[in-house]
């Protein structure tokens, strides 16, 4: 672009001299790339060029540095945007390296159309603090200095060539000024050159009279994230826009809780729909499976009896439409004529369902048809984790078939009780003969047993330390076989005469047997540490005080025996209230335990369920033990894991009046067998 103009009269009278370069002051132009299209010569002059060809004009405005730069950047962007006058205070590099402050004032040039030419601007030197100058502040100014800088909000107001005229506490402390030092800084002298770029769009529509909100985030000098609130007010004064007002608050705390309400809502919504999806699967699981039931039926009463759900498995068993039976009392379906059977009626049957929370009830039902089937229903309350009562479930099965059954077994099972009351009668007396039997079988057994013990020990004193190691071995055992078979015929001698023997029934204090018992063990293992937790308050029971001790003996001596291999030997002993009438006893300890389900010979007579060469004994402890607590009238059971230790339980009378029933568990499930 040419921008030299004809010498004019004035010029000719100063020898032919252009006034551009005799001008006071500096004058430039610039183009859109910031590159000098003209300058005259009392600029060149402060900044060393006058010497400069005229090729190397485009780049004799140098800022000083790259803030400088920037502000000359955004400088010919607001001209270029808003065609209005713009003054800027920047730094220059001379050539010979030092820097020169200046004051520039620059006016856009445009083409006909409208285009950006390039800008025309005066440049003066200035100061490097070249600030505007403000009065003394007036006592309403200070008032209102103070109350802005309480203000949580950063305020702040700049004029149209974007010099800060107010700042507040929290808009200087921003940027680490104060108030006064923020006043007469440039925009592009306070925000980062990345933020300018981003704001200046907003910057001059709102100079442009168009009042600006939006949400930014900002990062701090220590790299940490804000969230602000940004207003841009225009200063309308009349037809012309003096300036901007800019109002941030920080929203941080508020958009980390939105994010943080924002990622806990997904997750909950993901939840949902993920147990929404479980809970319709299961709903259609129940519901085929309950609309599938041939011989069963499921229907749902509330608190009061009536039906609140009948389902069409309900519906094909009964026969009634699910409109008719809705609200209907479930009594209604019980026949009144049940020929002496154990039904009870419906009011008990709800009552005891609530108090128990399950009750079976039996007995005839009505069709729709008037015709009956004999059914067991079963009621149970539904209650929630807070015992509240959501209402009761009723199962009923169709069990007409097997009252007919039976009816026919209860024919045949009376013609059944005849012979075996003549076959008990038949067994009894074999019993008694076996018992004979056994006993003189063992007694006979035990002389040539003898022989083979005393020949053993005559061959052992003949033969000495003899240098065949198989012969050693042989001899050991010979001599531990009939050790061990002379141990198993006085097990079955004991069995035999525990068969035999009367039992003699009186009241038997169990803490003092036990005492004693436990001393007897004691003695037998003094080198054993054993920690031993007896009940201290074992009632009285009724029975055979030597058959007592005996079964006690044979249990505890188990329980020693082995929790031989664990380091901290535990042995508990105690008693509960046996559900059925009784007392229950329990012997516990933490030994090696074995497989329950395996043990299907546990009380058998020589049946084992460890090697004996990992415990001594004979199996026959067992055994003796089962027999004496049925001579009492008892039962026994085991409950054990491999590894998990041992717990026998067993079971004797009432000594006096009843105790108060303590219903367990494990004693349901071992005496209901």
């Amino acid at each position: 672009m040419d921008l030299d103009l004809p010498l004019t009269d004035a010029q000719a009278a100063h020898g032919g001299a252009d006034p551009f370069d005799l001008a006071p002051c500096g004058l430039l132009a610039l183009d859109a790339h910031l590159q000098c299209l003209r300058a005259n010569r009392t600029l060149l002059q402060w900044l060393g060029h006058e010497h400069a060809q005229a090729d190397a004009m485009a780049h004799l405005i140098e800022p000083a540095d790259h803030g400088s730069a920037e502000q000359l950047r955004t400088h010919l962007d607001m001209l270029r945007q808003t065609g209005e006058p713009q003054t800027l205070v920047l730094s220059l590099r001379r050539a010979n390296g030092s820097v020169m402050h200046a004051t520039l004032n620059s006016a856009a040039v445009f083409d006909s159309q409208g285009h950006f030419l390039y800008a025309s601007g005066t440049v003066m030197p200035a100061t490097p603090t070249s600030k505007v100058d403000t009065d003394a502040p007036t006592p309403t100014e200070a008032l209102l200095r103070n109350i802005t800088d309480r203000i949580p909000a950063r305020l702040a107001y700049y004029d149209k060539d974007l010099i800060c005229r107010f700042a507040n506490a929290a808009h200087a402390g921003r940027y680490g000024k104060s108030p006064d030092d923020m006043v007469g800084s440039h925009l592009s002298e306070v925000v980062r050159p990345e933020v300018l770029q981003d704001i200046l769009s907003r910057v001059a529509a709102a100079l442009s009279g168009q009042p600006q909100q939006f949400e930014a985030e900002r990062v701090d000098a220590a790299g940490g994230r804000h969230f602000y609130e940004i207003h841009y007010l225009p200063d309308q004064q009349g037809d012309e826009v003096k300036g901007i007002f800019i109002e941030l608050h920080d929203i941080s705390e508020r958009r980390l809780t939105e994010e943080m309400v924002l990622n806990a809502n997904r997750d909950l919504e993901e939840r949902v729909r993920e147990r929404s999806t479980e809970l319709f699967e299961s709903e259609q699981r129940y519901r085929l499976m309950v609309d599938a039931l041939q011989d069963h039926c499921i229907y749902f009463i509330d608190e009061a009896g009536h039906i609140t759900d009948w389902t069409e498995s309900a519906q094909r068993m009964h026969g009634h439409a699910k409109n008719a039976m809705t609200g209907q009392k479930f009594g209604t379906l019980m026949c009144t004529e049940n020929a002496g059977e154990d039904e009870i009626d419906a009011e008990q049957v709800l009552r005891l369902a609530k108090s128990h929370g399950q009750w079976e009830t039996r007995g005839w039902r009505l069709r729709e048809d008037g015709s009956r089937f004999w059914a067991l229903t079963v009621v149970t309350a539904l209650r929630s984790e807070q015992g509240e009562l959501r209402g009761l479930s009723c199962i009923t099965r169709d069990m007409t078939a097997a009252k007919n059954l039976e009816d026919v077994m209860n024919d045949l099972n009376r013609e059944l009780e005849k012979r075996v009351a003549e076959r008990t009668r038949q067994l009894v007396a074999a019993n008694k003969d076996l018992d004979v039997f056994s006993h003189m079988v063992s007694h006979d057994l035990r002389a040539p047993l003898r022989h083979i013990a005393s020949f053993t020990s005559l061959l052992h004193e003949q033969l000495g330390e003899h240098d065949d190691p198989m012969v050693q071995q042989c001899m050991q055992s010979i001599s531990k076989s009939s050790k061990r078979m002379s141990q198993m015929i006085e097990g079955l001698l004991e069995y035999a005469r525990l068969g035999r023997v009367a039992v003699e029934s009186q009241p038997v204090p169990l803490g003092p047997l036990l005492n004693g018992v436990i001393a007897h063990v004691r003695q037998d293992n003094a080198q054993r540490q054993i920690e031993w937790v007896v009940d201290s308050d074992l009632p009285v029971v009724r029975g055979d005080a030597m058959l007592l001790a005996q079964a006690w003996g044979n249990l505890l001596d188990n329980a020693v025996k082995y929790t031989r291999k664990h380091p901290h030997a535990r042995i508990e002993v105690g008693c509960k209230v046996n559900p059925v009438g009784g007392h229950m006893f329990f012997i516990s300890d933490n030994g090696v335990g074995f497989d329950l389900e395996k043990a299907h010979n546990l009380f058998v007579m020589f049946q084992r369920q460890h090697h004996s060469m990992d415990f001594e004994g004979n199996g026959t402890g067992l055994a003796l033990t089962q027999r004496i607590i049925e001579r009492h009238g008892g039962r026994i059971w085991c409950e054990t894991a491999p590894g998990r230790g041992c717990t026998f339980y067993f079971t004797l009378p009432f000594e006096g009046s009843e105790a108060v029933m303590d219903f367990t568990p494990s004693a349901m499930a071992a005496l209901s067998a």
